[in-house]
């Protein structure tokens, strides 16, 4: 079982969707299910579907705690603790214990899954304690599946589908679903049709639209442009109560531990950082650029351009 890291937990982050969040990053760096195309964390490095033991869960209890009371101490508001790893959350066999633990500290807890491992009963167990769970629908077609998500060879489509279908029926929490749409992969309007189809069928609070904002794992990821957008709106109104919108940038409102250099590469690890995102952790560390510099000069931060902005992500394992 891994020890744990310095970047167990972050934040609280900005969410659109959440309010402020504090991560738990739950699994060592890019452990995942899949490795798509435009995952701002880079690509997958070790592509996995066995859960395994990598955290002690009260070894995440105890770092969440230790955050919620500095956090506390600061005046510092934080709205859910929320599970989003640069991997995919529930290949961790400790998730469901971790959230149970959690949850006795009296926060809300949430989770953003690829939902690719739902087919699972242990998996949907884990989630379930959960106060909001985020289920990842990007294409329901297999073409479109393994091109934009690009999976692990031994998960089938029709066995991740019935897995979200399976899930969302017997869950009592807040479901939502976001979905990812790139030019010239998943904004055909048949493709955005049957992934509406199936986001209706499984009756989400809110369906979320989002497009790739940060730098993807590949260069050629681009998003869609205006008429797409309204076009998928449309397709997905059609089918649940709420769309939501993941298409403009959130504040660069980081928060830290005031270990400067520790926060920096914990963030970036899962939530790669505009330019003025470090400015302003740096600012509220009362750090200067120096701290940045060196991480970047050790190559654990990596300089990135996407769509005409600078970007800080933390260098692959």
């Amino acid at each position: 079982m891994t020890t744990p890291a310095a970047a167990l937990v972050f934040g609280p982050v900005p969410s659109r969707r959440l309010g402020r969040s504090l991560g738990v990053n739950n699994i060592p760096p890019k452990v995942c299910s899949y490795s798509c195309v435009y995952c701002q964390a880079g690509r997958t490095t070790r592509l996995e579907v066995e859960r395994q033991s990598f955290y002690e869960p009260i070894a995440i209890e105890q770092a969440v705690r230790a955050r919620l009371e500095q956090s506390a101490a600061c005046g510092e508001r934080i709205d859910y603790v929320t599970f989003v790893s640069d991997g995919e959350p529930t290949l961790d066999l400790g998730l469901g214990e971790a959230i149970d633990l959690i949850k006795r500290l009296r926060v809300r807890v949430a989770v953003v899954t690829n939902a690719s491992l739902l087919w699972r009963q242990d998996v949907r167990n884990a989630l379930a304690p959960a106060d909001w769970v985020s289920l990842k629908v990007d294409a329901v077609r297999q073409v479109t599946w393994r091109r934009i998500n690009r999976p692990h060879g031994r998960l089938a489509i029709d066995d991740v589908l019935w897995g979200q279908i399976d899930f969302a029926r017997s869950y009592v929490g807040t479901l939502a679903t976001e979905t990812m749409i790139i030019a010239g992969v998943n904004d055909y309007a048949e493709e955005l049709e049957a992934i509406a189809d199936h986001v209706g069928a499984l009756r989400p609070g809110t369906a979320w639209l989002s497009v790739p904002m940060r730098p993807p794992a590949e260069p050629w990821v681009r998003p869609p442009g205006a008429r797409v957008l309204d076009r998928a709106r449309d397709a997905f109104a059609r089918r649940v109560a709420r769309v939501g919108s993941l298409t403009t940038r959130e504040p660069d409102e980081f928060s830290g531990t005031g270990d400067v250099a520790r926060d920096l590469l914990a963030i970036a690890a899962v939530h790669p950082l505009r330019e003025a995102a470090v400015a302003e952790l740096l600012r509220r560390a009362g750090a200067d650029r120096s701290v940045l510099e060196a991480l970047v000069e050790q190559r654990r931060l990596l300089p990135v351009d996407y769509e005409g902005e600078r970007f800080y992500r933390a260098a692959p394992p």
